[in-house]
């Protein structure tokens, strides 16, 4: 089955609930001075778009774009459902993301995701993307539990 990825204004309980779903994560495997993930009235904010993925009518992962300049962009709010996992819902939130940026002129994507070992599937896909580790950009600091990367698009 084809993965259908929309534009979503977060105002359905259903992709409400994919956003709490993914803060709940990160919180179960981050300290919280160490989580970045956006609540639903930032995730609302102009310099946001936000996507689900759907398979048939089945929610299975969402992602996000943060402009942060006319260049710059942050990839926000990755998230796959544990039933969806390992099918490439990913992979296609990301290439919708970086085609989207690309469409909009900008030329580097940055994200931050977690150093653990809970997050060693989403830097692989990373990495395997072109993405490189940087330093922390925008308004993050240097954080042992943070990964920092980075993409010229």
């Amino acid at each position: 089955m084809n993965i259908n990825i929309q534009l979503d204004d977060l105002s359905s309980q259903e992709s409400q609930s994919i956003v709490r779903e993914h803060m709940a994560g990160m919180l179960a495997n981050t300290p919280i001075e160490s989580v970045h993930a956006l609540p639903l009235e930032k995730l609302r904010q102009p310099n946001m778009t936000f996507w689900t993925a759907w398979k048939g009518s089945d929610l299975c992962g969402c992602g996000a774009l943060q402009t942060l300049d006319a260049q710059h962009g942050e990839v926000k709010t990755m998230r796959t459902r544990t039933k969806f996992l390992r099918q490439g819902i990913g992979q296609a939130v990301l290439n919708h993301i970086i085609n989207h940026a690309t469409q909009k002129g900008l030329n580097r994507l940055s994200l931050e995701t977690g150093s653990s070992d809970a997050f060693s599937a989403a830097r692989a896909m990373y990495l395997r993307n072109g993405f490189k580790i940087c330093e922390p950009f925008g308004d993050y600091k240097l954080d042992p539990l943070s990964v920092f990367m980075t993409k010229h698009i």
